[in-house]
């Protein structure tokens, strides 16, 4: 009898995370609910021997070769036919009874398609980690932020976001939806590649009708950083690209334009800042995002007709001339 969920983690060449991450994984995860798969995209060091011989309990998927994050997921969640799947990264170590709170929820509310535990950071467990926190928010602007991290200032966690929430998406590092639901959406944006591909993929969620929820009753503790550090110019362009094709996918004609031209201005002042710190690479990195998106945008042709961001927050004037660095003090 297949178990209602499937626990699937994406691995390229994780040879040296695997066995710091995946005995907490297999430790804390209900089997009675849960499989857990990897799947492999293409590793070429030890990765499917350490698998093999280390955790033998653990489903090995091999692909073959590197679809990237999202179309590697695409092509695992497809053969799937487990009610639930939580994409689960690689450098992730869950809490003892991580998995029951979500799986409670997501059966009890059927309106909910998607949801996220706690995620706090695995070298300092006392603060929340940069990918997710404790649920994310999109601002007026579509800059992302999250209950417990705006931009680069994580908080300590002291319980003050400890009630669950409807919140715009969840994190891909620890993320469970409606198996269903991901294949009919058409999972992940292959052409995102990495980064933002989650939100995108809540995005449509929302658009079709399912709330998406944090549930800090369940935790887990991210590393973060695992492919790209913060600064790599390739993760900049990712992220600035990314974001502009998730605005323009996602938002409807009546509002696309102007959105999008204040997001070129804000863009603007960005790559002018990485100019003024030397920063060369992400300099270019901006500019070369703005090239691609253009070049890119052509591939969607089909758009709602609502538009799902807020009103406010402006969380770039909120964070860097007003001085509001916490997820409470910021007016929503």
């Amino acid at each position: 009898m297949t178990k209602p969920i499937a626990v699937v983690i994406l691995n390229w060449n994780g040879a040296k995370l695997l066995p710091e991450f995946l005995p907490a994984v297999t430790a804390n995860t209900d089997s009675s609910i849960a499989d857990i798969i990897v799947a492999d995209n293409g590793s070429t060091d030890d990765s499917l021997s350490i698998l093999k011989s280390m955790f033998p309990e653990v489903t090995v998927m091999e692909l073959g070769q590197n679809y990237g994050f999202a179309e590697g997921y695409n092509i695992a969640v497809g053969k799937l036919p487990h009610k639930y799947t939580v994409l689960l990264n690689s450098d992730v170590a869950p809490a003892a009874g991580w998995l029951g709170p979500l799986h409670s929820y997501m059966e009890s509310h059927p309106d909910t398609g998607a949801c996220q535990p706690k995620i706090l950071s695995y070298r300092r467990p006392e603060q929340f980690e940069y990918a997710g926190a404790c649920g994310g928010y999109l601002d007026k602007n579509g800059y992302p932020y999250c209950r417990g991290r705006l931009f680069a200032v994580s908080e300590p966690d002291h319980g003050q976001y400890d009630t669950v929430a409807s919140i715009f998406w969840a994190s891909g590092a620890a993320l469970m939806i409606r198996t269903e639901l991901y294949v009919r959406l058409g999972g992940l944006d292959a052409g995102f590649f990495a980064h933002m591909e989650e939100i995108d993929l809540c995005w449509r969620v929302k658009l079709a009708g399912y709330d998406i929820m944090a549930l800090p009753e369940s935790r887990v503790y991210h590393l973060g950083g695992g492919t790209l550090p913060a600064s790599d110019p390739r993760k900049t362009y990712l992220n600035f690209r990314n974001n502009l094709l998730l605005l323009y996918k996602n938002l409807p004609d009546k509002s696309r334009t102007r959105r999008l031209i204040v997001r070129r201005l804000y863009d603007t002042l960005a790559w002018g800042m990485f100019l003024l710190k030397f920063e060369f690479g992400n300099a270019g990195a901006v500019l070369k995002a703005h090239r691609d998106f253009r070049r890119m945008k052509g591939a969607y042709t089909e758009f709602p007709d609502i538009d799902l961001l807020p009103k406010r927050p402006n969380i770039i004037i909120q964070y860097y001339l007003l001085g509001r660095h916490r997820f409470s003090q910021i007016k929503r």
